[in-house]
Protein backbone atom coordinates (compact mmCIF):
# COMPACT_ATOMS: atom_id res chain seq x y z
CA UNK A 1 0.00 0.00 0.00
CA UNK A 2 2.67 2.54 1.13
CA UNK A 3 4.74 1.66 -2.24
CA UNK A 4 1.33 2.24 -4.60
CA UNK A 5 0.76 5.56 -2.25
CA UNK A 6 4.74 6.56 -3.53
CA UNK A 7 4.22 5.70 -6.97
CA UNK A 8 1.57 8.23 -7.29
CA UNK A 9 2.92 10.86 -6.43
CA UNK A 10 3.48 13.16 -9.28
CA UNK A 11 5.58 16.89 -9.36
CA UNK A 12 5.91 19.29 -6.85
CA UNK A 13 3.95 16.52 -4.20
CA UNK A 14 6.75 13.93 -5.36
CA UNK A 15 9.19 16.66 -4.74
CA UNK A 16 8.18 17.94 -1.03
CA UNK A 17 7.87 14.17 0.04
CA UNK A 18 11.40 13.47 -1.11
CA UNK A 19 12.62 16.44 1.15
CA UNK A 20 10.54 15.45 4.47
CA UNK A 21 11.99 11.93 3.41
CA UNK A 22 15.18 13.41 3.76
CA UNK A 23 14.64 15.22 6.28
CA UNK A 24 13.01 12.37 8.51
CA UNK A 25 16.02 9.54 7.97
CA UNK A 26 18.31 12.80 9.41
CA UNK A 27 16.63 13.58 12.17
CA UNK A 28 16.07 10.10 12.55
CA UNK A 29 20.13 9.41 12.22
CA UNK A 30 20.97 12.31 14.94
CA UNK A 31 18.26 10.78 17.25
CA UNK A 32 19.96 7.30 16.58
CA UNK A 33 23.13 9.17 17.49
CA UNK A 34 22.28 9.89 21.32
CA UNK A 35 20.80 7.13 21.72
CA UNK A 36 23.72 4.84 21.49
CA UNK A 37 26.45 7.70 23.00
CA UNK A 38 24.06 7.85 25.67
CA UNK A 39 24.40 4.26 26.47
CA UNK A 40 27.72 4.63 25.99
CA UNK A 41 28.36 7.00 28.63
CA UNK A 42 26.40 5.37 31.03
CA UNK A 43 28.48 2.20 30.51
CA UNK A 44 31.88 4.40 30.63
CA UNK A 45 32.53 3.05 34.67
CA UNK A 46 31.81 -1.22 33.49
CA UNK A 47 35.94 -0.74 31.74
CA UNK A 48 34.97 -2.24 28.53
CA UNK A 49 37.80 -1.11 25.85
CA UNK A 50 34.45 0.07 23.52
CA UNK A 51 32.72 2.27 26.16
CA UNK A 52 36.09 4.31 27.31
CA UNK A 53 35.71 7.94 27.31
CA UNK A 54 38.52 7.97 24.94
CA UNK A 55 36.78 5.51 22.41
CA UNK A 56 33.48 7.24 22.89
CA UNK A 57 35.21 10.21 22.13
CA UNK A 58 37.15 9.22 18.81
CA UNK A 59 33.91 8.41 17.96
CA UNK A 60 31.23 11.30 18.72
CA UNK A 61 32.08 13.38 14.79
CA UNK A 62 31.87 10.06 12.78
CA UNK A 63 29.12 9.05 13.96
CA UNK A 64 26.80 12.29 13.41
CA UNK A 65 27.93 11.76 10.13
CA UNK A 66 27.71 8.29 9.00
CA UNK A 67 24.08 7.58 11.17
CA UNK A 68 22.14 10.36 9.35
CA UNK A 69 23.89 9.74 5.77
CA UNK A 70 23.63 5.60 6.25
CA UNK A 71 19.69 6.59 7.37
CA UNK A 72 19.54 8.69 3.78
CA UNK A 73 21.38 6.20 1.55
CA UNK A 74 18.91 3.65 3.08
CA UNK A 75 16.26 5.47 1.72
CA UNK A 76 17.21 6.82 -1.31
CA UNK A 77 15.22 4.38 -3.30
CA UNK A 78 12.26 5.92 -2.25
CA UNK A 79 13.01 9.54 -3.20
CA UNK A 80 10.74 10.91 -6.19
CA UNK A 81 12.70 13.47 -7.64
CA UNK A 82 14.00 13.52 -11.06
CA UNK A 83 15.54 10.33 -12.43
CA UNK A 84 19.03 12.10 -13.08
CA UNK A 85 18.50 13.82 -9.74
CA UNK A 86 17.91 10.56 -7.97
CA UNK A 87 21.30 8.94 -9.80
CA UNK A 88 23.40 12.03 -8.88
CA UNK A 89 22.40 11.92 -5.29
CA UNK A 90 23.06 7.91 -4.73
CA UNK A 91 26.38 8.81 -6.78
CA UNK A 92 26.84 11.58 -4.04
CA UNK A 93 25.93 8.90 -1.11
CA UNK A 94 28.36 6.06 -1.80
CA UNK A 95 31.82 8.09 -1.68
CA UNK A 96 30.10 10.06 0.95
CA UNK A 97 29.74 6.62 3.08
CA UNK A 98 33.12 5.81 2.04
CA UNK A 99 34.53 8.48 3.63
CA UNK A 100 33.00 8.57 6.34
CA UNK A 101 33.33 5.12 7.43
CA UNK A 102 36.97 5.54 6.62
CA UNK A 103 37.08 8.22 9.34
CA UNK A 104 35.01 6.00 11.62
CA UNK A 105 37.85 3.05 11.20
CA UNK A 106 40.83 5.64 11.75
CA UNK A 107 39.41 7.05 14.53
CA UNK A 108 38.78 3.66 15.73
CA UNK A 109 42.24 2.65 15.47
CA UNK A 110 43.65 5.67 16.98
CA UNK A 111 41.06 5.13 20.32
CA UNK A 112 42.22 2.11 20.03
CA UNK A 113 46.04 3.01 20.35
CA UNK A 114 44.94 5.84 23.02
CA UNK A 115 43.43 2.99 25.31
CA UNK A 116 46.07 0.14 24.84
CA UNK A 117 49.13 2.58 25.21
CA UNK A 118 47.63 4.32 28.40
CA UNK A 119 48.02 0.76 30.04
CA UNK A 120 51.90 0.72 29.57
CA UNK A 121 53.51 3.96 31.09
CA UNK A 122 57.26 4.59 29.68
CA UNK A 123 57.74 7.00 32.59
CA UNK A 124 57.97 4.62 35.33
CA UNK A 125 61.41 3.46 36.17
CA UNK A 126 61.51 -0.84 34.43
CA UNK A 127 59.31 0.76 31.50
CA UNK A 128 61.03 -2.25 29.16
CA UNK A 129 57.95 -3.47 28.32
CA UNK A 130 56.34 -0.43 27.92
CA UNK A 131 58.49 0.91 25.23
CA UNK A 132 58.16 -2.10 23.51
CA UNK A 133 54.52 -2.37 23.51
CA UNK A 134 54.77 1.68 22.19
CA UNK A 135 57.16 0.97 19.83
CA UNK A 136 55.00 -1.77 17.88
CA UNK A 137 51.95 -0.25 18.58
CA UNK A 138 53.26 3.54 16.96
CA UNK A 139 54.50 1.71 13.98
CA UNK A 140 51.67 -0.72 12.80
CA UNK A 141 49.15 1.54 13.64
CA UNK A 142 50.67 3.70 10.50
CA UNK A 143 50.60 0.42 8.23
CA UNK A 144 46.90 0.13 9.48
CA UNK A 145 46.29 3.55 8.42
CA UNK A 146 48.44 3.40 5.11
CA UNK A 147 46.60 0.76 4.16
CA UNK A 148 43.20 2.13 4.73
CA UNK A 149 43.43 4.95 2.71
CA UNK A 150 44.78 3.48 -0.14
CA UNK A 151 41.73 0.80 -0.07
CA UNK A 152 39.19 3.92 0.73
CA UNK A 153 40.59 6.09 -2.33
CA UNK A 154 40.12 3.23 -4.58
CA UNK A 155 36.59 2.28 -3.61
CA UNK A 156 36.04 5.82 -4.01
CA UNK A 157 37.53 5.25 -7.16
CA UNK A 158 35.28 2.24 -8.10
CA UNK A 159 31.65 4.11 -7.92
CA UNK A 160 32.18 6.42 -10.68
CA UNK A 161 31.66 4.11 -14.07
CA UNK A 162 33.74 5.92 -16.06
CA UNK A 163 37.03 5.59 -13.46
CA UNK A 164 36.04 2.07 -12.11
CA UNK A 165 39.01 0.23 -13.74
CA UNK A 166 40.90 2.84 -12.25
CA UNK A 167 40.12 1.78 -8.88
CA UNK A 168 39.94 -2.13 -9.91
CA UNK A 169 43.83 -1.44 -10.85
CA UNK A 170 44.75 0.11 -7.51
CA UNK A 171 43.03 -3.48 -5.61
CA UNK A 172 43.98 -5.67 -8.43
CA UNK A 173 47.50 -4.76 -9.80
CA UNK A 174 49.43 -4.16 -6.98
CA UNK A 175 51.70 -6.10 -8.50
CA UNK A 176 52.75 -4.00 -11.56
CA UNK A 177 52.38 -0.49 -9.53
CA UNK A 178 54.70 -2.45 -6.87
CA UNK A 179 57.82 -2.90 -9.12
CA UNK A 180 57.33 0.43 -10.63
CA UNK A 181 57.48 2.23 -7.68
CA UNK A 182 60.13 0.03 -6.52
CA UNK A 183 62.09 1.73 -9.77
CA UNK A 184 61.25 4.88 -8.95
CA UNK A 185 61.60 5.09 -5.55
CA UNK A 186 64.05 2.18 -4.10
CA UNK A 187 65.36 4.47 -1.16
CA UNK A 188 61.59 5.20 0.10
CA UNK A 189 60.45 1.23 -0.51
CA UNK A 190 63.30 0.35 1.36
CA UNK A 191 62.72 2.57 4.32
CA UNK A 192 59.22 1.41 4.33
CA UNK A 193 60.00 -2.19 4.89
CA UNK A 194 62.79 -0.77 7.10
CA UNK A 195 60.13 0.22 9.55
CA UNK A 196 58.14 -3.08 9.39
CA UNK A 197 61.22 -4.81 10.40
CA UNK A 198 62.27 -3.08 12.85
CA UNK A 199 58.36 -2.80 14.61
CA UNK A 200 58.71 -6.42 14.51
CA UNK A 201 62.73 -6.90 15.89
CA UNK A 202 62.78 -3.98 17.76
CA UNK A 203 66.30 -3.32 17.43
CA UNK A 204 65.18 0.13 19.07
CA UNK A 205 62.49 1.54 20.60
CA UNK A 206 60.34 4.62 22.22
CA UNK A 207 62.36 6.24 24.81
CA UNK A 208 66.08 3.92 24.40
CA UNK A 209 68.54 5.78 25.12
CA UNK A 210 71.29 5.87 21.79
CA UNK A 211 74.36 7.24 20.48
CA UNK A 212 74.18 7.66 17.13
CA UNK A 213 76.84 9.88 14.84
CA UNK A 214 78.57 10.66 17.83
CA UNK A 215 75.06 11.98 19.58
CA UNK A 216 73.69 11.01 22.73
CA UNK A 217 70.17 11.20 22.81
CA UNK A 218 66.32 9.78 23.24
CA UNK A 219 64.64 8.11 20.67
CA UNK A 220 61.18 10.13 20.39
CA UNK A 221 59.49 8.97 17.51
CA UNK A 222 59.59 5.86 14.85
CA UNK A 223 57.49 6.70 11.88
CA UNK A 224 57.76 4.66 8.60
CA UNK A 225 60.51 6.34 7.20
CA UNK A 226 63.00 8.03 9.64
CA UNK A 227 63.10 8.08 13.07
CA UNK A 228 63.51 11.33 15.51
CA UNK A 229 66.12 11.53 18.00
CA UNK A 230 66.09 14.16 21.02
CA UNK A 231 69.85 15.13 21.39
CA UNK A 232 70.66 16.19 25.15
CA UNK A 233 70.88 19.84 24.51
CA UNK A 234 67.38 19.72 22.94
CA UNK A 235 68.39 19.54 19.37
CA UNK A 236 66.32 17.04 16.99
CA UNK A 237 68.20 14.41 14.82
CA UNK A 238 66.41 13.10 12.33
CA UNK A 239 68.17 10.02 10.76
CA UNK A 240 66.44 7.56 7.89
CA UNK A 241 65.37 4.53 9.58
CA UNK A 242 67.42 2.18 7.37
CA UNK A 243 70.20 3.65 9.31
CA UNK A 244 69.50 1.28 12.39
CA UNK A 245 69.27 -1.96 10.38
CA UNK A 246 72.34 -1.05 8.17
CA UNK A 247 75.08 1.08 10.61
CA UNK A 248 75.99 -0.07 13.91
CA UNK A 249 74.51 2.23 17.38
CA UNK A 250 74.75 1.84 20.76
CA UNK A 251 71.62 1.16 22.23
CA UNK A 252 71.88 1.79 26.25
CA UNK A 253 68.38 0.45 27.17
CA UNK A 254 68.39 -2.53 24.52
CA UNK A 255 67.62 -4.84 27.68
CA UNK A 256 66.96 -2.92 30.40
CA UNK A 257 66.76 0.77 32.10
CA UNK A 258 69.25 0.23 34.54
CA UNK A 259 73.04 1.44 33.69
CA UNK A 260 76.49 1.73 35.49
CA UNK A 261 78.76 4.62 34.72
CA UNK A 262 81.90 5.63 35.81
CA UNK A 263 83.70 8.80 36.66
CA UNK A 264 87.37 9.27 36.44
CA UNK A 265 89.50 10.71 38.55
CA UNK A 266 93.57 11.67 38.46
CA UNK A 267 94.98 11.92 41.70
CA UNK A 268 98.85 11.85 43.03
CA UNK A 269 100.11 8.58 44.20
CA UNK A 270 99.70 9.99 48.19
CA UNK A 271 95.90 9.94 48.02
CA UNK A 272 94.69 7.22 50.43
CA UNK A 273 92.31 5.28 48.86
CA UNK A 274 90.52 3.22 51.37
CA UNK A 275 89.09 6.86 52.73
CA UNK A 276 88.40 7.88 49.44
CA UNK A 277 86.26 4.94 48.76
CA UNK A 278 84.55 5.67 52.34
CA UNK A 279 83.43 8.73 50.99
CA UNK A 280 82.49 7.65 48.10
CA UNK A 281 79.97 5.61 49.63
CA UNK A 282 78.63 8.27 51.90
CA UNK A 283 78.50 10.46 49.42
CA UNK A 284 76.16 7.26 47.40
CA UNK A 285 74.07 7.20 50.41
CA UNK A 286 72.94 10.67 50.28
CA UNK A 287 72.12 10.66 45.99
CA UNK A 288 68.50 10.84 45.30
CA UNK A 289 69.66 8.80 41.75
CA UNK A 290 71.64 6.20 43.30
CA UNK A 291 70.03 2.85 42.62
CA UNK A 292 71.90 0.64 45.45
CA UNK A 293 72.76 -1.63 42.73
CA UNK A 294 76.54 -1.28 41.97
CA UNK A 295 78.87 0.82 43.16
CA UNK A 296 83.27 0.47 43.56
CA UNK A 297 86.21 2.99 43.81
CA UNK A 298 89.28 1.01 41.87
CA UNK A 299 92.99 1.56 40.49
CA UNK A 300 92.29 1.72 36.33
CA UNK A 301 96.05 3.07 36.10
CA UNK A 302 99.24 4.09 38.00
CA UNK A 303 100.58 6.57 35.19
CA UNK A 304 104.02 8.16 34.99
CA UNK A 305 102.83 11.30 37.59
CA UNK A 306 99.31 10.01 38.98
CA UNK A 307 97.11 7.39 39.55
CA UNK A 308 93.70 7.45 37.80
CA UNK A 309 90.60 6.15 39.72
CA UNK A 310 87.98 4.57 38.43
CA UNK A 311 84.57 5.34 40.24
CA UNK A 312 81.85 2.95 39.69
CA UNK A 313 77.76 3.77 40.15
CA UNK A 314 74.50 2.52 39.23
CA UNK A 315 71.50 4.22 38.27
CA UNK A 316 67.65 3.51 36.93
CA UNK A 317 67.78 5.11 33.88
CA UNK A 318 70.36 7.39 31.60
CA UNK A 319 69.33 10.48 32.60
CA UNK A 320 69.59 9.85 36.35
CA UNK A 321 73.08 8.43 35.73
CA UNK A 322 74.41 11.21 34.03
CA UNK A 323 73.01 13.72 37.06
CA UNK A 324 74.82 10.97 39.23
CA UNK A 325 78.07 11.14 37.56
CA UNK A 326 78.25 14.88 37.34
CA UNK A 327 77.15 14.93 41.55
CA UNK A 328 79.88 12.08 41.96
CA UNK A 329 82.30 14.01 40.30
CA UNK A 330 81.77 17.44 42.12
CA UNK A 331 81.37 15.56 45.87
CA UNK A 332 84.80 13.85 45.46
CA UNK A 333 86.61 16.90 44.34
CA UNK A 334 85.49 19.12 47.12
CA UNK A 335 86.23 16.22 49.22
CA UNK A 336 90.02 15.87 48.17
CA UNK A 337 90.59 19.81 48.05
CA UNK A 338 89.16 20.17 51.81
CA UNK A 339 90.78 17.09 52.95
CA UNK A 340 93.75 16.50 50.57
CA UNK A 341 94.80 19.18 49.16
CA UNK A 342 98.69 17.97 48.40
CA UNK A 343 97.10 14.76 46.70
CA UNK A 344 96.02 16.59 43.70
CA UNK A 345 97.59 15.56 40.54
CA UNK A 346 101.17 17.45 40.22
CA UNK A 347 104.71 17.34 39.05
CA UNK A 348 108.18 17.05 40.53
CA UNK A 349 111.65 17.88 39.85
CA UNK A 350 114.65 17.17 42.18
CA UNK A 351 117.30 20.04 42.61
CA UNK A 352 120.67 19.06 42.49
CA UNK A 353 124.40 20.82 43.61
CA UNK A 354 126.54 22.38 41.02
CA UNK A 355 128.74 19.89 41.74
CA UNK A 356 126.65 16.89 40.31
CA UNK A 357 124.91 19.10 38.06
CA UNK A 358 127.60 21.59 36.17
CA UNK A 359 125.28 24.14 36.11
CA UNK A 360 122.34 23.69 38.58
CA UNK A 361 119.77 22.67 36.00
CA UNK A 362 116.79 20.95 37.86
CA UNK A 363 117.18 16.80 36.87
CA UNK A 364 114.40 14.74 35.02
CA UNK A 365 111.68 15.70 33.74
CA UNK A 366 110.32 19.67 34.80
CA UNK A 367 108.40 20.31 31.90
CA UNK A 368 104.80 22.18 32.90
CA UNK A 369 105.59 22.69 36.50
CA UNK A 370 103.52 25.43 37.73
CA UNK A 371 105.56 29.00 38.28
CA UNK A 372 107.38 29.18 42.09
CA UNK A 373 107.19 25.77 42.64
CA UNK A 374 110.12 24.17 43.72
CA UNK A 375 111.22 21.02 45.95
CA UNK A 376 111.61 20.42 49.36
CA UNK A 377 115.49 21.21 48.78
CA UNK A 378 118.82 20.36 47.33
CA UNK A 379 119.60 16.02 47.64
CA UNK A 380 122.39 16.05 49.77
CA UNK A 381 125.57 14.88 48.42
Amino acid sequence: MLHLLIESLRGWEATLFSFGLLFIAFMAGLFLYGFIFHFLDRMANLGFIFSDPRMVQRWSWPARVILPLLLMAALSPFLRFHEDIRVTLQHVFAPCLIAAGTWLLINTILGLEDVVLSRYDVRVKDNLRARMVHTRINVLVKICLVVLLVIAFALVLMTFDRIRQVGVSILASAGIIGVIAGIAAQRSIANFFAGIQIALSQPIRIDDVVIVEGEWGVIEEITLTYVVVKIWDLRRLVVPIIYFLEKPFQNWTRITSPLIGSVMLHTDYTIPIHELREELRRILDKAPYWNQVAWALQVTDAREHSLELRALVSADSAPNLWELRCHVREKLIEFMQARYPQCLPRFRAEMVDSGDAGDGAPRGSAAGLPSGRQSDGPRPS
